[in-house]
Formats: structure tokens, sequence, C-alpha cells
């Protein structure tokens, strides 16, 4: 999820009376649980970010080590300040790492809802998971939970934030199980109407509407996409397909030569490559079918020499 979403998670969870069960409980519900994005920092390194991002600080490893490492500087600015002992709670330190783990936690469990994708097992397995439940940046989600930390502020009452985390839930559990319908349903006509089943598939969410959903299918040497919609329930194809080309030698020979298309397809879920030609040879591209219409930013490119194509 985006971090505003991370960043109304951590506010409501304070609001709803975690803040004041220690020092620092707000700073540290509103920083936890935006802390496994700190992989960010791989945006000002020579690494690639897709390949990287979502890996290592969201894993397991992560989900047990940053609480600590985190409470521990808690624990080590509190000590490096001086304070009235009447300003407000003490600092608790068993409630400062709770929290930790709540905002943390809480983080990986939203990137999970998406169609990017985490790698939960990291550093002990470097699969995928996708959740493909909810959008990357979800409106409802920041009505929901923004209202909640508005109205507790303004009545001085927990109540309403806490309202507000129940219908998040709520919210979040429908559109999982939804997402477990709708595959199913899009399983089952595929296989109907090919008379196989599909070699991957994504039923994915999309922007604002909760109740449509976007459809990749792996067709082989190509992928469909299209649209499943609830009310009337149906699959509508896109009769224009994208066809792979995997297999033109060109690809090859880009995936052997080039760190930055090995790197995408180590996030990239459904790629598909463009050849064009140009002035010393040929422009291999990878994109993926997810984020076809997100730009540059989620594509890599290189260029081959013909003479490598005809090596291979």
């Amino acid at each position: 999820m985006d971090n505003v979403c991370h960043t109304l998670v951590g506010a409501a969870c304070g609001e709803a009376g975690l803040k004041h069960r220690t020092r620092y409980g707000q700073a540290t519900l509103l920083v936890a649980s935006n802390l496994p994005d700190v992989d960010v920092l791989v945006f000002v390194t020579n690494e690639s970010a897709l390949a990287f991002r979502r890996g290592w600080t969201h894993g397991l490893a992560a989900q047990l080590l940053l609480p600590l490492l985190f409470t521990g500087l808690v624990w080590l600015v509190d000590r490096a300040r001086r304070r009235d002992p009447g300003d407000g709670p003490p600092l608790r330190a068993g409630w400062a790492l709770l929290l930790a783990y709540v905002g943390v936690c809480s983080h990986v469990g939203l990137d999970y809802l998406n169609n990017y994708g985490i790698r939960l097992l990291a550093p002990f397995d470097w699969g995928w998971i996708y959740g493909d439940a909810v959008f990357i940046i979800d409106p409802w989600l920041w009505l929901m939970l923004g209202a909640g930390v508005w109205a507790t502020r303004r009545r001085s009452t927990p109540l309403m934030a806490r309202t507000a985390l129940i219908f998040a839930t709520c919210y979040i559990a429908a559109m999982l199980l939804s997402a477990r319908a709708a595959r199913a349903v899009v399983a089952d006509l595929w296989r109907d109407l090919r008379g196989t089943d599909a070699r991957a598939l994504m039923v994915g969410p999309i922007p604002v509407n909760p109740l449509a959903r976007a459809v990749i299918v792996d067709a082989g040497d190509r992928y469909e996409s299209g649209v499943f919609v609830w009310s009337p329930t149906e699959v509508r194809f896109d009769p224009r397909h994208v066809p792979k080309n995997d297999r033109h030698p060109a690809v090859a020979a880009a995936r052997e030569q080039s760190e930055a298309i090995r790197d995408f397809l180590v996030w990239s879920r459904f790629p598909f490559w463009t050849i064009e030609p140009a002035e010393d040879g040929l422009r291999v591209t990878v994109a993926d079918m997810r984020f076809m219409a997100a730009g540059r930013q989620f594509s890599a490119t290189t260029t081959v020499a013909t003479t490598s194509t005809e090596t291979n």
C-alpha cells in the first residue's frame, strides 16, 4: 500500500488508545508503520530498486528484527533527553516494542494485499506472493481511517478510531474473499472456453471500484486480458492479445548481457518483450502486463547487436 495508508493505520491505532501506553507511543506507531519502506533508500544507490524492494525489509527476519532495533533507538533517544517525570507516561519498553511490532506487521500485511507483491519469507525464500485484493492506493481505506482519526481528535474519544479500524478490517476481509471468489470464476470460465487451465492467472484490483477487477491470463505464447465485474457477474476479455515474444533470439541475448533486464525479471510477474530496430542492432524492452500504463519506470531496455541474435 501507499505510505498515506500506512501512516493512517498507525495514526488510527494510536488514537484508538495505544498511544497512551508509553511515551512516544504515537510516534512509534507512525514510524513503525512505515519502517519496512526504508528499502526506498535503494534509489540513491546503484542497485536495482525493482529487484531489491519488498524483500529484505518485508520478510520474516525483518519483521522480527526491525521492531527490536527501532525500540532500542527509541530507548536511546529517551535516555539522551531529560524529561520532567510528570510530562506524560514514562517510556515502557515492553509497550514500545509491542507498538513497533503492530506498525511493522501491519505494513507488511497491507503490502501483501495488492498485486505488486512481497517476498514474505525473505531471506529464506525469495519467492513473491500476491494478495491481488486491494489496489495499492485505495481511497476507501483513506476515507475510513482518516475519518476515524479526525473524529477521534475532534471528540477526544477513541471510539471513532476503533470503529474505523473495525470497518477497515472488514473491508479488507471482504476484498480478500472477493479476490478469491473472482479468481475461481475466471479460472472456471477460462477452462470452459479453452478446455485447459491457464498457465498463470491474475484477477487483481483496479483503482476506486471494488466491484471490478483486472484479469490477466497467461495463454502460453501470449497474454489475454480483460475485466471482471460482480454486478452482473461477467468477464469481458479484450480481443487484442499481447504476444510474449520470449522466444525471440534477441531476448536470450538481452537476458545474458543486461543486468537491468535480469533485475527486472526478478520482480516481473507477467513479462512481455518488444523488439525494435535500432541503429546498432535491436532494441529489446521488457515490461510487465500488470503495469502496462505505468510508463518507463516499469520496464527495462537494452540494445542487442545483430550478431548476438544470430548466435542464439
